[in-house]
């Protein structure tokens, strides 16, 4: 058992709507695992919320529940991430570490005119060249701002450095590494270069943004490396040192050994997120796509990717089942859509509440198109599939025009890669090979491979690529001529789906 001690690492994984903990051990297999949720809170329409000591109240159960399940000690634990919702904004006072207010969960709404206000004549552009980001209510930095101005006497306090901001990631560090008794305030590149106030080729706090936005120097956490010993946990994990931290999607890509530029990585949920490696140069976008750190590992140069964020992926599965009642369970949408040869003409897109990358069309509303009554609900459960492959597809696109540089193939995790035709088809429509892992969790396992660097648990990202196993792999068979016509039909589609909602439809 000593020589296995040695070589086990921990990943929290704090979530939307759960906090989790997974230990691996060296070959990057799962020893043992705990899940809970927490609260979502709605205050007023647009408005989300979450209980941050609430959400630390779930990670310290995980972490002593994933301990329990496995028979281990805090102390066989070499080491321990995080990866994190990404964008959640708190803010909390030093001295009694309590949070000031409920978290401002990045699918809030409510900065949507403070944006607009911020943008000025410059509009959503106004701090993309220094931050990769359009002026948005994701983003955390206009959250600090509203909470600033919102919470009485707040910002006083704040300037006189009472009172500490972070997303959830530095959150949980402070906490782990002993709170107001010394706690570590910091946050890593990756969730930095969400929050709008980074700039992207320092890697520090952007002045002139923060001047911008009034957000005072003396809330921020110090921006470290995604993967060094940030400091040693007390408590129920007394001596066990914290080494890492990544947002949730940057996690997924290093888990993935997305390491090279080329390789990219799509998480397929409720919605989808494509992150592309670029290599050690921040690419700036012109087609709808962020820019954002995919990782730093300790002193090594920066990675840096294109995202491409899509609204309605699986949940177009969902409403399917749901809404129209044409399947029972999800899983049954593939044998549906299986027994038709194609979609018969039909294609659906899926912009319920607009089109996110690479269009951000507000405007936009769902369509089906083509219909004839040859269609079928098989051909319509096909093209329900297909919209997925398809959306992935124009992002991609936004990809290369960006970059020029080629996707050679795309690994893929999530729900949804669990349905061989719409990863069949995934490969067809992008022409190139779609690979699923054989370990699915991989924003834990990248927390965790980031950790386990940090401490000497694995050697370097060479040895992580070994350790990557494939689950499957999927080939495109499509032929060139079908692939630009049904793209071309696709296309056409989308393009019905604009102008929709007016402004005076309420």
């Amino acid at each position: 058992m000593t020589d296995t001690s040695q070589k086990l690492v921990a990943a929290i994984d704090q979530g939307t709507t759960s906090s989790r903990c997974i230990i691996f051990d060296r070959n990057g297999a799962i020893v043992a695992a705990d899940q809970r949720e927490h609260r979502q809170i709605f205050p007023k329409p647009g408005w989300v919320e979450h209980d941050a000591g609430e959400i630390w109240s779930t990670v310290q159960a995980v972490v002593a529940g994933a301990l329990a399940r496995a028979g281990l000690r805090a102390g066989q634990l070499s080491a321990l991430g995080i990866t994190n919702q990404r964008e959640t904004t708190v803010l909390w006072d030093r001295s009694t570490g309590r949070p000031v207010h409920n978290a401002i969960v990045w699918q809030d709404t409510r900065t949507s005119a403070l944006c607009t206000e911020l943008g000025g004549a410059d509009g959503q552009d106004r701090f993309r060249d220094a931050t990769g980001l359009p002026l948005a209510s994701y983003f955390s930095g206009p959250k600090a701002a509203w909470l600033l101005d919102h919470v009485p006497g707040l910002r006083e306090r704040a300037e006189r450095g009472e009172i500490a901001f972070g997303t959830i990631d530095s959150w949980l560090i402070w906490n782990l590494t002993g709170g107001t008794d010394g706690g570590v305030h910091v946050t890593d590149v990756t969730n930095a270069s969400r929050t709008m106030l980074m700039n992207l080729e320092t890697l520090q706090w952007d002045a002139s943004v923060l001047a911008a936005m009034n957000v005072p120097e003396a809330v921020l956490p110090q921006i470290r490396s995604s993967a060094e010993v940030y400091g040693t946990a007390v408590g129920p994990l007394e001596g066990v040192p914290v080494a890492s931290a990544l947002g949730d999607q940057q996690a997924a890509v290093f888990g993935q050994a997305c390491y090279d530029p080329g390789t990219a990585k799509n998480t397929y949920g409720t919605g989808s997120f494509l992150l592309l490696n670029t290599g050690n140069r921040p690419v700036p976008s012109k087609h709808g796509l962020i820019t954002t750190l995919g990782y730093k590992i300790g002193d090594s140069d920066p990675v840096y990717c294109l995202e491409g964020s899509i609204a309605i992926t699986g949940a177009l599965v969902q409403w399917f089942r749901d809404q129209l009642g044409i399947i029972g369970s999800a899983d049954e949408i593939e044998p549906l859509a299986a027994s038709v040869e194609d979609n018969g003409g039909a294609y659906i897109v899926p912009a319920f509440s607009g089109l996110y990358a690479p269009y951000w069309r507000s405007d936009a509303r769902g369509v089906i198109t083509g219909l004839t009554r040859y269609v079928t609900r098989a051909h319509l459960a096909r093209a329900v599939l297909e919209a997925t492959s398809w959306q992935t597809r124009e992002v991609v696109d936004a990809m290369y025009q960006d970059s020029g540089v080629p996707i050679s193939t795309l690994k893929v995790d999530g729900g949804m890669t669990a349905n061989g035709l719409l990863m069949q088809h995934q490969a067809d429509v992008l022409d190139v090979p779609v690979i699923r892992p054989r370990v699915s969790e991989t924003t834990c396992l990248g927390a965790a491979y980031a950790a386990g660097l940090a401490t000497g648990v694995w050697g370097g990202l060479d040895e992580l690529k070994e350790h990557w196993r494939r689950d499957a792999e999927w080939s495109p068979r499509m032929s060139p001529e079908v692939r630009d016509r049904e793209y071309g039909n696709w296309r056409r589609a989308v393009e019905r789906s604009f102008g929709w909602q007016r402004d005076d439809a309420g």
